[in-house]
């Protein structure tokens, strides 16, 4: 038996007036979706515990089984993992954004998506300038990035650069404990990039530059169970992002990296669903999650996330359905977290979920969104026990 689990990252959404009150969901062409919504079960989930985060990092924890109230520590040290960074005891790892900022008000969250080839550029200067014995930064992809410190900044509070688009920095920068080294390096950084070369540049370009640093999502490495040892299968993950790599790394997952996966619009999605064909040859699990509806969603762009979804529909759901039909399979497709157009940022609200497969009794639903969801059979106030009923259901 394959099981593979289907990630459109930020999908859910809530009704938009232009839409004519419909979700992107509702509104998006998607007949390989609505096809295993039509021929299995579906219901909703609830994926973020409340009193926690609405995070990518925490929804994604517990769409592969795991207790984020148990198992979460923070979203750096889950890409730390997937970079090969180990943090000692005493370190704690930050996800350090490029932003843009702009008269004191946080513009952009990712610095207009600058290039990883740029941003590697920004980083090492950074390390260059501001590098201690107790502080590193490390290069990511385009605007996610690591720094690494040591000290306690469990009790800190640092907020997501996503949720802040348009207020004021000095009203959002780290407060609590600990909290003054982090401002006075945030406000450093801004110092030392605003005159880089290549802000000045994209500036000339008419492009955000990336001319500031955003310090949040800090925690220790955790410590998370094998996903063969808690299932039995070998499995492995396909992302473009960082975070989801790092879950699949210390839930002992293969990272299968795709050419053209980017993270973005511009994403290769018939790719992913080819490489995760070829996986599903060796292993028995696959999880492969696309970040492009989720960016539309931050972007508050109704018309790139319809057609995130309506290509996640055609090149991802559709290619693996047709390269598994004459396979025993199980397939899932669930969003990890709503990101509304309204609000361009997570909520911690259900998402839908459905599941097709060969001995799977259809409960009629015939359509794949939020609304279609609610008349399903199964509805779970605990997101981690999903994949528990998708494996063994």
């Amino acid at each position: 038996m394959k099981y593979v689990v289907l990630v459109p990252d930020g999908a859910a959404d809530y009704p938009i007036k232009e839409l004519g009150n419909k979700t992107p969901l509702q509104t998006a062409k998607k007949p390989n979706m609505d096809f295993i919504a039509r021929n299995g079960i579906m219901g909703t989930v609830k994926t973020v515990p409340d009193g926690m985060e609405p995070g990518s990092d925490v929804a994604n924890l517990s769409l592969l089984g795991y207790d984020p109230k148990k198992y979460y520590t923070g979203r750096a040290p889950l890409e730390a993992a997937s970079m090969s960074i180990y943090l000692e005891e005493d370190e704690v790892a930050f996800r350090c954004n490029l932003v843009t900022v702009s008269d004191n008000i946080l513009a952009d969250y990712s610095a207009g998506h600058v290039s990883s080839i740029e941003a590697k550029i920004l980083i090492q200067f950074l390390n260059e300038e501001l590098r201690t014995k107790k502080l590193c930064f490390y290069p990511g992809v385009s605007y996610r990035h690591l720094m690494v410190m040591k000290g306690d900044y469990s009790k800190t509070l640092c907020i997501p650069p996503h949720n802040i688009m348009g207020q004021s920095i000095e009203e959002n920068l780290p407060k609590g404990k600990e909290s003054s080294f982090l401002r006075e390096l945030m406000i450093s950084s801004r110092e030392i990039l605003e005159k880089h070369e290549i802000n000045l540049r994209r500036k000339r370009m008419g492009k955000n530059p990336a001319n500031m640093i955003w310090l949040w999502g800090q925690g220790k490495t955790p410590s998370i169970p094998k996903f063969c040892e808690k299932y039995g299968i070998e499995g492995g993950v396909i992302s473009a992002v960082d975070l989801i790599k790092g879950i699949g790394q210390c839930a002992g997952l293969q990272i299968i990296n795709v050419p053209g996966a980017t993270g973005y619009f511009d994403t290769d999605y018939l790719a992913k669903a080819n490489y995760a064909l070829a996986a599903l040859k060796e292993l028995d699990f696959l999880f492969v999650h696309v970040e492009a509806p989720d960016e539309a969603g931050h972007a508050g762009d109704v018309n790139a996330k319809i057609e995130a979804i309506e290509k996640f529909d055609n090149k991802v759901v559709g290619t693996i359905l047709k390269g598994l039909k004459n396979s025993e399979y199980k397939i899932m497709v669930v969003p990890d977290h709503p990101t509304p157009i309204s609000i361009r940022t997570h909520v911690n609200k259900p998402v839908p979920f459905a599941i097709y497969g060969r001995d799977i009794k259809s409960d009629e639903v015939k359509s794949f969104d939020e609304f279609a969801a609610k008349l399903g059979s199964l509805h779970l106030k605990e997101g981690y026990r999903l994949m528990d009923l998708f494996l063994k259901k």
